[in-house]
């Protein structure tokens, strides 16, 4: 009689190919064309605040895992993506400490005080982003294009008057804003890129922009069936959010109907702030909310366990 072994182990039984390593260098390849843009329109200034906010993520995330005694995991890339997205998020013109102070905040504060990798409940960069913003206002929302001081197209469209960019600069990229908003197109290659790797599905990005693509259609600026919705979606940092940041593993629901959830909440947010808020942007503070109720999705749209009865 044949006798058939058997290996006994704790889950997870299926393992994947894919490695942390593997997934933040293809976000890294991702968010390459909305850099290069950036430093293109912004110049030599955007390009040292890019390396500082990179640098002090790393810098960072090393010295406080040397501090404490843990592994040093910087070659993981995480904190290189932390750093990219930080920067990508900020004006091109502001002074270089600041993405040095805002770096050390995503990593230290945001993440490693939570544990680490996989562990923060919200996203790191729009964290610091928002400790930036509240911390020092001005430098936070001054906005250059050339050297000259512009308003960006939410700030135009918030306040009703002054010319604003063609939809065709908005998707190419030449309008004033922070570093990775800044085209449409670059920003869009990226996340099909992510979509076609896997990283990301489309749920959350297609159901964010949606979201707020229909809102402002329906509510408007100048009443209800607002013509220039298309136009609102192109500007600030809609792209940049929903591929980017609302899709971070850690921070966003894990079930797939929580995932529409979260880019409907994003949606729904994102448009009462820019239509109805005092601030023109409502990107960053839509997915940090959002963020904040992921584990009560994640509960309430966990699938069924097969044979469970129900309660």
């Amino acid at each position: 009689m044949s006798t058939e072994m058997y290996t006994v182990s704790s889950s997870p039984h299926i393992h994947s190919k894919d490695s942390i390593q593997g997934i933040m260098r293809d976000v890294l390849i991702a968010l390459l064309p909305a850099t290069l843009v950036g430093i293109w329109v912004f110049k030599f200034h955007a390009l040292i605040v890019v390396l500082l906010s990179v640098a002090s993520c790393i810098g960072a995330e090393a010295l406080w895992q040397k501090l404490t005694h843990q592994k040093i995991t910087v070659n993981d890339y995480s904190a290189a993506v932390t750093g990219l997205l930080l920067a990508l998020n900020l004006p091109p013109t502001v002074p270089f400490w600041l993405p040095i102070v805002g770096g050390a905040f995503a990593i230290i504060i945001a993440k490693q005080l939570f544990g680490g990798l996989g562990q923060n409940f919200i996203n790191p960069a729009l964290a610091a982003r928002a400790f930036l913003l509240a911390s020092w206002p001005v430098q936070m929302t001054t906005w250059t294009i050339d050297g000259v001081t512009t308003a960006t197209p939410l700030g135009i469209l918030k306040e009703g008057s002054g010319a604003l960019p063609s939809i065709t600069d908005l998707i190419l990229g030449n309008v004033g804003g922070c570093i990775g908003e800044t085209s449409v197109i670059a920003l869009l290659i990226g996340g099909v890129y992510l979509i076609y790797k896997k990283v990301i599905s489309i749920r959350i990005p297609a159901t964010f922009i949606g979201t707020v693509l229909v809102l402002t259609w329906i509510l408007g600026r100048d009443g209800m069936f607002y013509s220039n919705a298309i136009y609102e979606i192109f500007t600030g940092g809609l792209f940049l959010g929903a591929f980017f940041m609302a899709t971070d593993y850690a921070s966003s629901p894990v079930t797939i109907k929580g995932q529409y959830i979260m880019g409907l909440g994003c949606g729904i947010i994102t448009a009462v702030i820019r239509l109805y808020g005092g601030y023109p942007e409502g990107v960053s503070y839509s997915i940090l909310i959002m963020n904040l109720a992921v584990p009560l999705i994640d509960r309430y749209t966990q699938p069924r366990i097969f044979g469970e009865v129900k309660k």
